[in-house]
């Protein structure tokens, strides 16, 4: 018997990154996010990794052609609800995204991945520049844990409080919301502060212990990006990350830490 009524098509969120050898951070994890929350993926792969918890072994960059004609193929299947990107590696990748959403009305999420969690920087110098100048101020949210809010405002945080700082600061000079993830901090409370000319919000979950964690910033700004896509707000989307990732971390906290061990 035929369906009589044609299936709900699924919103699309669109992923910007790297592609991670071991599948621990990057297209991988943002491709698990927008499935969790019930929305179709398209990717751009920015460059390919040869990654394992301990170590970036080598990275071989996308020619920024091939990233814009990525983008226009995804484009011209129609328009993503919404997008987030990672990775992006050097400065002609991250001017080329940045080309490309010049006009675009698709919020755009952006995780500003400047290094691996095992050190590996991920984005050269010129790529630094061009995120600050170009790219941030196209954002709907910036995402970046503390080293990053550090990097990109050149304060140092080192409380939750400095983080609500560093938040306001990111707005002022971007332009864009910001939210500054507090993983790096001690504490047995894991804080995010999220500030858009407007409204603060600040969110907490417990620690849970055995990290460290890889692809928690990925999770979490991809999870922005499907929540923004499914049509809701960012503060609402912001909370459904938090507890995405929550939730996922307490899901596979032993089998994580037993990977971690097993490798050192």
């Amino acid at each position: 018997m035929g369906l009589t009524v044609a299936a709900k098509k699924k919103p699309v969120a669109l992923t910007i990154a790297g592609m991670d050898s071991s599948c621990g951070a990057g297209v991988a994890v943002d491709l698990k996010a927008f499935a969790a929350l019930g929305v179709a993926g398209r990717s751009v792969v920015t460059a390919v990794t040869a990654q394992s918890p301990r170590a970036v072994l080598g990275v071989q960059g996308t020619r920024p052609a091939i990233v814009t004609a990525q983008l226009e193929a995804v484009f011209a299947e129609g328009r993503p609800k919404a997008a987030k990107c990672g990775m992006l590696f050097s400065g002609g990748v991250v001017e080329a995204v940045a080309e490309f959403w010049q006009g675009r009305r698709v919020p755009l999420v952006v995780d500003p991945v400047l290094a691996a969690s095992s050190g590996g920087r991920l984005l050269n110098a010129a790529g630094a520049r061009a995120l600050r100048r170009q790219l941030l101020p196209l954002a709907k949210l910036v995402t970046p844990n503390v080293p990053e809010a550090e990097a990109l405002t050149g304060l140092r945080i080192r409380e939750p409080e400095e983080m609500r700082t560093a938040a306001r600061a990111l707005f002022e000079k971007y332009g864009c919301a910001a939210v500054v993830t507090g993983g790096h901090l001690p504490g047995k409370e894991v804080v995010e502060f999220f500030y858009d000319g407007w409204e603060e919000l600040l969110l907490v979950s417990p620690r849970v212990k055995g990290g460290p964690w890889r692809g928690t910033g990925c999770r979490f700004s991809a999870a922005v990006a499907a929540a923004l896509a499914n049509g809701e707000r960012l503060v609402e989307s912001l909370r459904l990350a938090k507890k995405l990732v929550a939730d996922w971390i307490l899901a596979n906290s032993d089998q994580l830490k037993q990977e971690v061990e097993a490798k050192l």
